[in-house]
């Protein structure tokens, strides 16, 4: 009998051949990239791991394993069905968000949203067009594709082979003469399989552009999949997230801090992932259909395994209607229904730059206009829906971004011929046919097309923002114009160092405009990287208000930035407003207590700034007499506490608790004790606004818990 044989096609997955069985043991997104730039692109089961997330990433990603399993595979045709393994919730909930990407809503959840009858029975008759059929003619169901085997007792047996779960992510395998034994959580980053190529220098600011993120289909080894990032004065604006959404940004030079809203066209994998913007330090707003938000809270509901409800809290929703434009803070945006397997939209962007109107349009993906000419013919799709997309054709568009992937489900480059659009560039393509390769383009990760290009205007503006982000109503304004009115731009490539650690200041204040820096400390035998800085967070602030004369450690560009420079002396002169030199001086304290403890270690800096601005440090002395109530929240930094709460004394976190029991009672000070102390109106108020804060809170929570949370998701 032959060997298991255990290999790692991307971190977070391992592929296990035993026993006349190939399975694929974690399923972290664009893993099928990863079977085939390994080279093993054949496997007939996939193993659902205990872990949800990890590393900031979903690790249940089947949707493009399973179209790979039934099309480039041959399943479909032979009728073989695809392996899934795994407990009896994760089963159900993996079963049930296939469903709804890929074959879209059912009639039930269309009259739940309200949905317009005439629009919800096109969706579906262009699903059931798309749907795929059994030998008699019949739409196949989710569970037509899927042999399902539940861990009972930890164990499933599949011929001879024996899958055994012994812990958490981690396996036995079995054949009848050996076994091997494998643990994913070995794997602590989750990475990309394929080269991200970074860019080392900053383009600036627009006043109007669109940075492709990448342009790719999800089959594509080599490229990340299609996503576009919209610089719209000085902010930008995704159009759809992509797997590794972080790792993109961060090769492009653009922090999480500058990404205000995601325009989301539909929920398939390639298109719609949208965990890590539930770690923004902001709220993000997501523009997009009811329909096509209803889903997208399900399908992150069901990869997560929380409540919808708690989703939500993590995104703000700007309905859009197609053929209704929006003015969003001076960008136009007007979609239109595309024609997909699923409810799909796309848009046209538009800036007016005094007389001159500027316009981006972003189809999204669509089937190839003949086709949906024919089933406009058939009944299916309405005028309502065929006459713009024909506009789209035929309208004198600045830019034009086309899918151009062909196939039963995306477009045909070739229609595109007689477009008068100034500039036409296909996404869900890795290379152009001939004929067309001197007329398109291809977008690429990394490229840029800029129609306004930016001025200081925007820098001034930016300036602004992130000053009173990061003050606060304390800062005086009069000192914060001047401030602004005399600051230096300065860019700097990847890798340059911005500061030096133990050079003199200098005279100068950094906030960093755009993109990312590492803080990195060394001494003479080793450099350590101690924490990330982003858009909108403060350098050698701390050097100007306390005299320390040297910086304490270097900032290196980890991406291309942009940072405003200021003078010492006027940052310093702004500080001495007393009511904001005691704030500034209490968050300089606060900052290393907040970042080691354990409530906010996995936050970002900026998120930690926030948590700063609201707590209070408060000490007690020898023999006090210490109230606990429900009103705050204490952190015991320092000290030995007795109590007749015997919870008192033996948790460092005491009084309300977020999502947990409270610690309230009176206690005696056992030695000098020092708090941190926010008020629980403060942090709910925090919490709700800070959607890394509220995710990271309550994935603390679950983790510590025997019990599953009480948004834990059960279906």
């Amino acid at each position: 009998m032959p060997n298991i044989d255990i290999t790692k096609p991307a971190s977070g997955s391992r592929l296990v051949q035993a026993a006349g069985r190939s399975l694929l043991v974690g399923q972290p997104p664009e893993v099928l990239k990863g079977l085939k730039l390994s080279g093993q692109e054949h496997f007939d089961g996939v193993v659902l791991i205990d872990t949800r997330e990890r590393d900031g990433s979903l690790m249940n990603h089947v949707e493009f394993l399973l179209y790979h399993f039934l099309f480039n595979l041959g399943a479909y045709a032979s009728g073989e069905k695809l392996l899934l393994i795994g407990d009896d919730q994760a089963i159900k909930q993996a079963k049930r968000l296939m469903k709804i990407t890929l074959l879209g809503p059912d009639p039930d959840q269309f009259k739940q949203w309200n949905s317009d009858p005439a629009l919800a029975q096109e969706w579906l008759g262009i699903s059931d067009d798309a749907a795929l059929r059994g030998p008699d003619q019949q739409i196949l169901t989710v569970d037509d594709f899927f042999t399902t085997y539940t861990f009972d007792a930890n164990q499933v047996q599949i011929g001879d082979l024996v899958i055994e779960h012994t812990g958490f992510d981690q396996y036995r395998f079995s054949n009848g003469c050996e076994s091997e034994d494998l643990d994913l959580s070995e794997d602590t980053r989750i990475q990309p399989s394929y080269p991200t190529l970074k860019d080392y220098h900053s383009a600036g600011l627009a006043k109007f552009s669109l940075e492709v993120l990448g342009g790719a289909s999800g089959f594509s080894p080599n490229e990340p999949c299609t996503g576009l990032a919209l610089c719209h004065n000085g902010e930008y604006l995704l159009v759809d997230a992509i797997p590794f959404l972080d790792e993109h940004l961060l090769a492009r030079g653009i922090s999480k801090n500058q990404i205000s809203a995601c325009f989301l066209t539909h929920i398939h994998d390639d298109h719609c992932a949208l965990f890590p913007l539930m770690q923004a330090a902001r709220v993000i707003d997501i523009i997009t259909t009811t329909e096509i938000f209803e889903m997208a809270i399900e399908k992150l509901a069901l990869g997560l395994g929380w409540q919808d409800t708690v989703i939500r809290e993590h995104f703000h929703h700007i309905p859009i209607d197609p053929g209704q434009p929006i003015n969003h803070f001076g960008l136009i945006i007007k979609a239109h229904h595309t024609v997909h397997s699923i409810p799909t939209i796309g848009a046209t962007f538009t800036v007016r730059n005094g007389q001159q109107t500027n316009e981006i349009c972003v189809v999204g993906d669509n089937h190839a206009l003949q086709k949906v000419q024919s089933l406009h013919e058939a009944g299916i799709v309405r005028s309502e829906t065929l006459e713009p997309l024909q506009h789209l054709y035929q309208a004198r568009f600045n830019l034009l971004i086309a899918d151009g992937g062909a196939g039963p489900l995306h477009g045909d480059p070739a229609e595109f011929t007689t477009s008068p659009a100034e500039r036409i560039v296909f996404v869900h393509i890795d290379e152009l046919p001939g004929q067309f390769a001197a007329t398109f383009s291809v977008a690429s990760a990394g490229k840029r097309y800029t129609l306004i290009e930016g001025d200081l205007s925007l820098y001034a503006a930016l300036i602004h923002h992130y000053l009173k982000t990061w003050i606060g109503d304390v800062g005086p304004n009069r000192w914060l114009r001047s401030l602004v009115t005399n600051a230096a731009i300065k860019n700097y490539n990847q890798d340059d160092v911005v500061l030096v650690q133990g050079q003199e200041s200098k005279g100068y204040v950094y906030l960093i405009l755009t993109g990312y820096c590492s803080v990195v400390h060394h001494n003479d035998h080793d450099t350590k990287t101690i924490a990330t800085l982003q858009a909108g967070d403060l350098l050698g602030e701390m050097a100007a208000l306390t005299d320390l004369g040297a910086r304490n450690a270097s900032i290196v560009a980890q991406t291309p930035v942009t940072v405003c420079q200021f003078s010492e002396d006027a940052f310093t002169a702004l500080s001495n407003d007393p009511k904001l030199r005691a704030q500034l001086t209490k968050r300089w304290q606060l900052r290393p207590i907040i970042k080691n403890l354990a409530f906010f270690k996995a936050l970002n800096s900026t998120v930690n700034e926030q948590v700063s601005a609201i707590s209070e440090l408060v000490e007690h002395p020898l023999g006090a007499s210490i109230a606990f109530d429900n009103a705050h929240l204490y952190f015991k930094i320092d000290g030995e506490l007795s109590s007749d709460n015997p919870l008192i004394a033996s948790n460092e976190t005491l009084g309300w608790q977020p999502f947990g029991l409270e610690i309230v009672g009176q206690a005696v000070a056992e030695t000098a004790v020092k708090l941190m102390v926010i008020t629980r109106e403060d942090f709910e108020t925090t919490r709700r606004s800070t959607p890394q804060l509220n995710y990271q809170l309550r994935k603390q929570v679950q983790q510590r818990s025997s019990e599953p949370a009480p948004w834990a998701l059960s279906i």
